[in-house]
């Protein structure tokens, strides 16, 4: 289970003395507690898939205020958040490739016989679905749009 690894590094991290290691596995922690506690589940646990989920999230974020710090010319910091999104990334699923991104894009457009930009919301939500979170949402939205406006 992904919680229990997550565990499991943190106190490795402990025990080596890597300070941003662990200051980064116990926010991951607060952050799937934070979520346990807001779906009730608290003593059961949320499934792998939701952790996933908000593992992706939390990358995402990461991302996101390392290119504000870039912008900002804070190099130092935004080098920081992408060391938390690689450590992030590592309980991650493998990304799809393109290719493997635009063959599951073609596989469910025609399993649900989808021709129209109007299909779009639907085509997006079954790829994700599939991919079990290896694809990024944005990444999943491009090929989708691509994929309906060239039919």
């Amino acid at each position: 289970m992904l919680k229990e690894r997550i565990d499991q590094d943190l106190k490795k991290a402990l025990l080596a003395g890597d300070k941003s290691l662990a200051t980064t596995l116990r926010g991951l922690k607060s952050v799937i507690l934070y979520a346990e506690v807001a779906a009730g589940s608290r003593d059961t646990g949320l499934p792998d898939e939701e952790i996933t989920a908000l593992l992706a999230k939390e990358a995402k974020k990461r991302q996101e205020s390392a290119d504000l710090y870039t912008k900002g010319g804070s190099a130092e910091r935004a080098e920081a958040e992408l060391a938390e999104k690689r450590v992030i990334e590592s309980y991650l699923p493998k990304q799809l490739s393109d290719d493997e991104l635009k063959q599951l894009v073609d596989a469910v457009v025609k399993e649900l016989g989808a021709s129209t930009p109007q299909a779009m919301g639907q085509v997006i939500s079954k790829v994700k679905e599939k991919s079990n979170g290896a694809a990024d949402g944005a990444r999943v939205a491009a090929a989708v749009k691509e994929r309906l406006s060239v039919s």
